[in-house]
């Protein structure tokens, strides 16, 4: 933790600034090993170029925060408060350099950077810390690449439990809820993100939510979930069978398959992230179903279940070794199915390395 806050403590000296204000709970977790989402309390890191940093929480958290091994400062406010004031107040405490500010420019509300200002009429936000904190995260140090093998391998077994679920007549709800009980009930602190299971035609909008659509014999089912571990994440798709398969299903699935593998099996340092999406996109494109792949092949993630890679089409973001992202190729055909295959990665000298090893081979739950 201390050598990321020295590193931000660094950069602020480099480019004149003051104080960086971060907010966003994930960013914090990252830093500090703290994670708790505020919902509309007021969490803040306080990083200043010239003394110590702080951490600023509501008074029902301060307790978890120091619980972290935090041996900086922390402050906390009441509900029935000023936080506002407080929080200026804590800052003023400790630094009267105070003008020029840092803070996540893609995190920060207008009516909350009102609030900062009015509290403190001196500030001006002159620098955005969004750029430097997605490069800082970009490459996975061995600790954090082990934590996310851990959290592929609950993956695995989690997926499982979806697919020990699947019964003639039982909803896509149903099946989430048996499936995250039975992985909590292993240990696992939490998902990564709302498990999302569909089923038949429901598959065919890749950003839908699970709902009360009823599973039938001939459907597919796609589950996508992700697990938690010290505080990195996974992220992973399958899609199986229902009691059958038709040879129009199994012919989409098997493209897909075939686009991941390509993408999974080529993809190497100093490729570009343009580059590994065409490979998956040019399968699913020559096979006739182009059309029907309607999102980026893959994104990032680490601490949290989206960083910034994108792995898309024309991008010429360059891959390099320590870099975590998923690959997760699909194809959906309104009114009639979807599929989508995933693993996430972390790239190494020689490749990927994937998080989950569930099979991908097309399987028919009976």
């Amino acid at each position: 933790m201390s050598e990321k806050i020295d590193t931000i403590k660094q950069w602020l000296n480099e480019h004149q600034v003051d104080v960086a204000y971060i907010s966003d709970f994930h960013t914090i977790s990252y830093l500090t090993g703290f994670e708790s989402d505020p919902i509309e309390r007021i969490l803040a890191l306080i990083i200043f170029a010239q003394d110590e940093p702080f951490i600023f929480a509501p008074a029902l958290e301060v307790e978890a925060v120091k619980e972290t091994g935090w041996t900086h400062p922390v402050y906390g406010y009441q509900d029935h408060e000023n936080g506002w004031a407080i929080l200026a107040g804590h800052i003023k405490d400790h630094s009267q350099h105070l003008t020029n500010w840092a803070v996540e420019q893609n995190q920060l509300t207008l009516a909350r950077a009102n609030y900062l200002q009015t509290a403190l009429p001196e500030i001006k936000f002159t620098a955005d810390l969004t750029p430097m904190l997605e490069e800082f995260r970009l490459h996975k140090s061995a600790a954090e690449i082990e934590e996310m093998h851990h959290a592929g391998n609950d993956a695995d077994k989690a997926f499982q439990y979806g697919f020990a679920a699947l019964a003639e007549g039982v909803s896509e709800l149903a099946v989430a809820a048996y499936l995250e009980y039975e992985t909590k009930k292993r240990g696992i602190p939490g998902m990564s993100f709302e498990t999302l299971v569909q089923f038949g035609a429901h598959a065919a909008n890749p950003h839908g939510n699970t709902g009360n659509t009823i599973l039938q014999p001939g459907d597919m089912a796609l589950f996508d979930l992700g697990t938690i571990y010290g505080g990195h994440v996974s992220d992973a798709t399958r899609t199986v069978a229902y009691k059958s398969v038709s040879d129009h299903q199994r012919d989409v699935y098997n493209v897909v398959l075939e686009a991941q593998l390509a993408a999974q099996d080529a993809v190497k340092p100093g490729m570009t992230a343009g580059e590994l999406d065409k490979i998956a996109r040019d399968v699913i494109t020559k096979a006739g179903y182009g059309e029907y792949f309607v999102h980026r092949l893959g994104h990032g993630l680490g601490s949290s279940v989206h960083e910034s890679i994108q792995i898309a089409q024309g991008n010429d973001f360059v891959l390099q070794p320590n870099m975590a992202f998923s690959i997760e190729p699909g194809i959906y055909i309104p009114g009639d199915m979807g599929v989508r295959i995933e693993d996430s990665i972390v790239l190494t000298e020689t490749g990927a390395d994937s998080f989950t090893h569930l099979s991908k081979e097309l399987q028919i739950i009976d």
